[in-house]
């Protein structure tokens, strides 16, 4: 007997609708709640209590006992009603791993967490969840805020702020890292120390592995051209040669002559070639890092001249990057 197979497509745009008219409610009572904490604000104020009271007496009447006078038992049912939509939103959070730690979403959605406090002054950062509200807006596609000039002012001088501190807190790391340098009493002999010797069997094999495969691509790729190099060379050799001269004034001397240049040739490019061939070899190996390693010697040789032009350069190179970073290239896209 078969069993009918779940719509999932059907469940998650029911997941979607659902979410959607929770959205909106949201945004529904946030404008609600603004709204009442503003005008509640304002029937504070003597004048604009009295020239309420003088326009609509009996509106004015029912507003202060039915809504003044128990203003704070309806400010908590908001504020129910927006702590259970933050918990719902921090829940689906940590089902769709939305966030790197299950903690994140409190921090990431603090004009939220902020608006739920219902104590005396702190009533007044309910405003920050216009912040929200026009983030579900612009979610739902009813509004697109990146539009609006506002938006657009605000985003530029956000941009130049940050950048502007990032560059401040960057050049000052960087000055303090020169400081370091210039401080330190043998920065080379450290580096060497330090970081080289410990990896010098890896580096001195890195570096013969590398030295044998550019050998071994430059010589497959010019082989040709090697060839030919190699066998013009031996005939100029055989030409200038005195020896040569003299031979090819005997009879048939032309003849041995030309033979034994094509042999020569022929040896000095199966030399090279058998020499190619061979750089894979357990010999040509041991040999390469034997080079390897005298000239990672030489190089790790440390003395005063040497700590001095280290640091320098080490300094300079970081002056240079903070040169770069110091370029407030915010002027560059705002010009």
């Amino acid at each position: 007997m078969s069993h009918p197979t779940p719509d999932l497509g059907s469940s998650s745009s029911s997941l979607e609708r659902i979410h959607l008219v929770w959205d909106l409610l949201i945004i529904l009572l946030v404008v609600t709640n603004l709204a009442l904490l503003l005008f509640d604000s304002l029937f504070l104020l003597p004048p604009l209590n009295a020239a309420f009271e003088a326009v609509a007496p009996g509106l004015h009447s029912a507003y202060d006992r039915h809504i003044h006078d128990n203003f704070i038992a309806i400010d908590l049912v908001f504020v129910a009603i927006f702590v259970l939509d933050v918990l719902l939103g921090w829940a689906a959070a940590i089902l769709e791993r939305r966030y790197h730690r299950w903690f994140f979403y409190p921090f990431v959605h603090w004009y939220d967490v902020l608006g739920c406090i219902p104590v005396g002054g702190f009533r007044l950062l309910r405003i920050l969840r216009v912040i929200s509200l026009l983030h579900r807006l612009h979610r739902l596609g009813m509004i697109d805020i990146r539009r609006w000039r506002a938006y657009a002012f605000l985003a530029k001088y956000y941009d130049i702020l940050v950048e502007e501190l990032s560059d401040r807190v960057a050049l000052r790391l960087l000055g303090n890292i020169q400081d370091q340098v210039r401080s330190s009493d043998s920065l080379s002999r450290r580096i060497t120390e330090e970081v080289v010797v410990p990896r010098k069997q890896q580096l001195i094999h890195e570096i013969s592995r590398r030295l044998e495969d550019m050998a071994d691509s430059a010589y497959r790729a010019n082989r040709a051209d090697m060839m030919r190099y190699i066998s013009a060379l031996v005939g100029r050799a055989l030409r200038e040669s005195p020896e040569i001269k003299r031979l090819k004034r005997l009879p048939l001397g032309g003849q041995v002559a030309k033979a034994l240049n094509e042999s020569l040739s022929d040896i000095a490019c199966r030399l090279v070639h058998e020499a190619m061939e061979g750089l894979h070899s357990p010999d040509f190996n041991t040999l390469v890092e034997h080079l390897a390693e005298s000239g990672l010697d030489a190089w790790l040789r440390v003395d005063e001249h040497t700590d001095q032009v280290t640091e320098q350069v080490l300094i300079d190179m970081l002056e240079l990057i903070k040169a770069q970073v110091a370029q407030q290239r915010w002027k560059e896209r705002y010009e």
